[in-house]
This record gives C-alpha cells, structure tokens and sequence, in this order.
C-alpha cells in the first residue's frame, strides 16, 4: 500500500475525492498533480532511477488516479487502462483456456461481445444467468468455473445481483468475484466491502463525469491479484495516456457532490414517469415497486441517474428518442449533461435478439442518464417528448 493510501484511511468519502491518492508535487507544490506527459524518463546511471523507467510501466498522473479511485473503493490497489472493455480484457487475462465463468446475462453489450465473440473463440466457457437469481447462479457453476462476472444495477434493465450472496458462491467454486460497479460508483455502492474480488470501472462515465475521456479502472485488495493486473497492464500495454488520467482525476474530484445531483434528479424523475400514462414500465432500483428495492436499500446508499423506460411500441420510442432537447440523443452514460439512448439499437445492438428478448429488454425499451440539470427543465422536456404521437 503506497503512503497516499495509508493516509486516506479514516477520511471520510467527500474528503479522499478531493484529496485521496494526492502525493506532494516535489517540484513546485502544484495541488493537482502534473500531467507527466513523457514516454520515458532520465535515468542516473544502468540500474539507476527514480521508479520510472517507460511510461507503458509507470506514469505518475496515472499512479494518482489508480490510487484515487483505490482509496474512494476501499481497495488496496488500482490499475487504470484505456477503456471500461480494456479493463474488463484483463480480467478475462487472469483466466486460461478451459476455465468457465458465470456472467450475469445482461452486462453491458460491449462485455457480452468480447466474451462472446473473443474470449469464448480462445478457449473460455461462459453461461449467462439471471444475475439476481441466486438459485440460477449457484446451479451454473461448474468444477471449471474461475470467475463470476457481475454487474450491479444492469444495463440497461437496473436488475440487481445480491453481492454478499453472490462473493458466498464464488468462495465456496474456488472462483473470483468481478463486479462492474459503474452504474453505482463508490458513492453508492462498494462491492469489496460486500465481498467481491476486483471491481471495475468504465471510467468515462460517472467517475470522469464530464464526457471529455475514455477510460478503465480496475481495484482490488488481493496482493496477490495486483501482482498479476500489474503484470497484464504493463504486458497488455492497454493503458490510458497522462492527459485522459489527468482528467478523470480531475472528476473524481466532484464525484460525491455529483452524484447527490444525479440521484436527487433521478429519484424525481423516476417518480413521475410512473405516472405518466406513455409510460409502461420504469425500471429504477429507487423506486418502491423495484422487485429488488429492498435489496438495493440494503447493499446501495443511493440509486443514481441511470433509468430504463417500456414504451410498449417500437416506432413510438424512436419517435421519443428524437425529440428530446435537453436530454441529447448518444451513446454513453454519468455524465453531467442528460443522455437519452435505444439501448436495442445502441449500447445492446450485438447482443443477440433471443437473449435481449429473454431479458426484457424490447426494442421498445429506452434508456436515460439524467444528468445534473435542473429536474423541472428535464421534466418538461420529457414530457414534450412522450407527449407526441
């Protein structure tokens, strides 16, 4: 554990954003850390440096976010890579030809496709269950079985996955738990805390928060594991250049106080869409009719931005997706403008028909990630939107 970890313990969560991982600027005391923006660096002599010695290896703007993002986690280590599918890449890495994984199925579509369509051709078993069904979970275990692949809330359908359950279940296969914890952040939710093994970030979304960089995180507290992450980061070379570390470090910063933004809106707008008569079905773990609200209360201490809505026509979400005005039609999510999306035709589109069908997610279906605008103004624009024909 470096010494900006060690002196993070105890501090409360709004404090380690602002200044967790922060390691004194021995040049001129600069309170952000510099943006080493160097391929390489000086040495004193063969065998002789400072701890850098290629960027690919060590950069100290990235070390800072790593070890930002760790301490807001709970971890002991962090390791950043150049987008959420990067990191999600060295977690498959740990595994060999043979082994079997039991993932949730409705992960992001982009995790589907790589294990699917990567990871499966180079000898990897998976079996996608309902994640929030214990029974599915425990029964698709195999004597093979290394890993269970978990995502809590889901995208796009907010399903969630009891953690404590869950981390019971891989202990007893002799597998890891690896939880994508973007939707809920550290803000929200903290999956080593609940027993998990790594947990993973798409560091585009919430942590960065202002939509200006993609990025991954992965964090853990297993030395063991850290020494073979930091072994496949390195190896892999998949990591992100100083600038894009500089600024998501930059939004960690602000995470606490934008997520109490994102959940307040979130929270308001999800209240009225239940009562909107266009509106079929929300899916939100915050609201009381939730099948899983009791255990989203119980394992998250807030429920986010991210919303799903059946429309129960597919022409007629299209036509609603194109209208919005503040809420701005685009792929991604947590950020602090509002996104609207088809997740059907966007974020899931390489996601098998059979599979979305089988989980509810219809091409009806739309996706929102209320950002921190003003709720009454996004209420409104809503409202225009569902309110055509």
């Amino acid at each position: 554990m470096t010494k900006a970890l060690e002196t993070d313990r105890g501090r409360r969560l709004a404090t380690r954003a602002v200044h967790g991982g922060i390691v004194a600027d021995p040049l001129a005391g600069a309170v952000m850390p510099p943006i080493y923006q160097t391929s390489t660096y000086v040495q004193a002599g063969l065998g002789r440096h400072r701890g850098y010695e290629y960027a690919r290896t060590h950069n100290p703007t990235r070390e800072a976010l790593e070890r930002s993002v760790a301490g807001l986690e709970g971890g002991r280590h962090g390791f950043a890579f150049a987008s959420g599918l990067a990191a999600a890449d060295a977690t498959m890495k740990l595994l060999s030809a043979g082994d079997h994984v039991v993932c949730g199925e409705n992960v992001y579509g982009g995790t589907h496709r790589q294990m699917t369509h990567i990871w499966a051709r180079l000898g990897l078993a998976f079996t996608f269950v309902d994640g929030g069904d214990l029974d599915a979970v425990r029964s698709a275990v195999q004597p093979q079985t290394r890993m269970i692949f978990a995502e809590t809330p889901t995208n796009p359908m907010m399903r969630l996955c009891d953690l404590e359950a869950t981390a019971e279940i891989a202990r007893a296969a002799g597998a890891r738990l690896v939880v994508d914890n973007t939707f809920a952040t550290p803000c929200f939710q903290r999956p080593l805390e609940l027993g998990a093994d790594v947990v993973l970030h798409s560091t585009t979304k919430y942590l960065n928060g202002h939509s200006d960089m993609v990025g991954g995180m992965l964090v853990t507290s297993d030395d063991d594991l850290a020494t073979r992450l930091a072994f496949l980061q390195n190896s892999s070379g998949g990591v992100p250049g100083p600038f894009d570390c500089w600024l998501a470090l930059r939004g960690v910063k602000t995470l606490p106080l934008r997520m109490r933004a994102h959940d307040a809106n979130g929270r308001r707008i999800a209240e009225w869409l239940t009562r909107h008569p266009r509106a079929r079905q929300v899916y939100y773990p915050g609201l009381p009719s939730h099948p899983q609200h009791d255990l989203a209360c119980r394992q998250m201490s807030g429920f986010g931005g991210m919303i799903s809505v059946e429309l129960g026509d597919e022409a007629y979400a299209r036509r609603v997706v194109e209208r919005t005005k503040v809420f701005a039609l685009a792929e991604s999510l947590g950020g602090v403008e509002s996104l609207i999306g088809h997740p059907a035709s966007m974020t899931h589109a390489s996601v098998p028909p059979d599979l979305r069908r089988k989980m509810g997610l219809t091409n009806s279906l739309i996706r929102l990630s209320v950002g921190i605008e003003d709720p009454e103004d996004l209420i409104e624009d809503l409202d225009q939107a569902l309110s055509g024909n």
